[in-house]
């Protein structure tokens, strides 16, 4: 093992570490919640990362968003995520698909080649589509809720999509699963009551009504906990 990954085999131990660097994690969505997730992946040793999403940084980006430089703006950011990736660990194999994940595009994706896929879109239609489709090439998912419009990082939960309360996003998703016969989804999600956002004059991206409000401290958290479960699940296997 690589010594750069000495303090974490202290904790983890010897053959966790190789499952992970045999492993490969699809994360869908590279934004303020996925970004941090990828981050956390490859600091963890997994050999694998595929990196989905077709959005560039804006200056939005810039208040929430690892990958989201003054000299990034403009760029993709599954193409920034992949070369930070590259400077942790030049040995991890990295696949960028730069396109929005929708049931238009999800045949292109072979979800059997996955150790685990992690969701961070935003959209529910495609939320949906990456579970159907994990779910029937039998590979774990798990998947982000809401973390726009909130302030409290302390309030994120793991648990049971049917288990979830409070969180606008998470209802939808267990009344759309529920009809599709969906008896089980891991999720983060935060308790914690959505704030209303003020005014902006900033149009919405594709799938969303309004522009949620977003700081650096709460999506950054949902993503470090959504590649802990990652990490934990694939060293726990048999």
């Amino acid at each position: 093992m690589k010594e750069q990954y000495a303090r974490s085999e202290l904790l983890l131990g010897s053959e966790a570490m190789e499952k992970l660097q045999n492993s490969r994690v699809a994360v869908f969505g590279v934004g303020g919640v996925g970004g941090f997730a990828v981050e956390a992946l490859a600091r963890s040793g997994v050999g694998t990362i595929d990196l989905i999403d077709s959005d560039t940084v804006s200056t939005t980006n810039l208040n929430r968003q690892i990958i989201a430089l003054h000299s990034t703006v403009g760029r993709y950011k599954t193409e920034i995520a992949a070369e930070r990736i590259h400077d942790i660990d030049p040995d991890i194999t990295v696949n960028v698909h730069n396109c929005f994940f929708m049931p238009e595009t999800a045949d292109d994706f072979d979800f059997t080649q996955y150790t685990y896929v992690i969701d961070a879109i935003d959209t529910v239609t495609g939320k949906i589509e990456i579970i159907m489709k994990a779910k029937a090439a039998g590979v774990p998912v798990i998947s982000a809720m809401g973390a726009g419009n909130k302030l409290d990082p302390t309030a994120f939960r793991v648990t049971d999509i049917y288990k979830t309360k409070g969180c606008p996003l998470a209802r939808v998703m267990r009344r759309e699963l529920k009809k599709r016969n969906v008896a089980h989804l891991k999720v983060v999600y935060s308790e914690e009551e959505p704030i209303t956002p003020r005014t902006s004059s900033e149009e919405p991206q594709e799938g969303r009504r309004s522009v949620p409000g977003s700081v650096a401290f709460v999506p950054s958290v949902a993503g470090l906990i959504l590649a802990g479960e990652v990490i934990k699940d694939i060293i726990s296997e048999d």
